[in-house]
């Protein structure tokens, strides 16, 4: 496995192509002139993604009227994000990167510790990317629990 990436505030945010539940393509450039929230979860449906994609829907309404769009990324299919968006009334686009390169080119896939194993994975991680494409936050290995309201909080939202 290749050295892991890691980005920091003011680096360039990697562009990339990922389709949404709805089978569209999305790139981060198609959001150029926006601030974007791009939050990385390791599986769509399980119970701590869910508590931080629903704690992102339920943030969705002053997080856009501050000029933020949020993303959410997994390596699920798009048929699994489609009913994960589905089943909790996410109504933000949620990206599929099955060949993790995505994740990868964000440094958030790769050697964690779980239980005290050293495994690899998805690295639960937000990055908040300027209107130009600049990395603002870059946060990594974060606890789903809670995580929005800080974000939240770093953005004064």
């Amino acid at each position: 496995m290749s050295e892991r990436v890691v980005l920091a505030a003011g680096q360039t945010a990697p562009e990339f192509t990922a389709y949404d539940q709805d089978g569209v393509a999305v790139s981060l450039s198609d959001f150029r002139g926006q601030r974007v929230i791009l939050f990385v979860y390791p599986a769509a449906m399980t119970p701590g993604c869910t508590t931080e994609a629903c704690d992102f829907r339920d943030a969705l309404a002053p997080l856009q009227a501050a000029g933020y769009q949020v993303l959410g990324v997994s390596p699920d299919a798009p048929e699994k994000q489609q009913r994960f968006a589905e089943r909790d009334g996410l109504t933000y686009p949620l990206l599929s990167d099955p060949d993790h390169h995505l994740l990868q080119a964000y440094g958030a896939f790769g050697e964690k510790s779980m239980y005290g194993k050293i495994t690899v994975g998805v690295i639960r991680s937000t990055f908040v990317i300027d209107e130009n494409g600049t990395i603002e936050h870059a946060l990594y290995n974060v606890k789903a629990t809670g995580h929005v309201a800080r974000v939240r909080k770093l953005l004064g939202v």
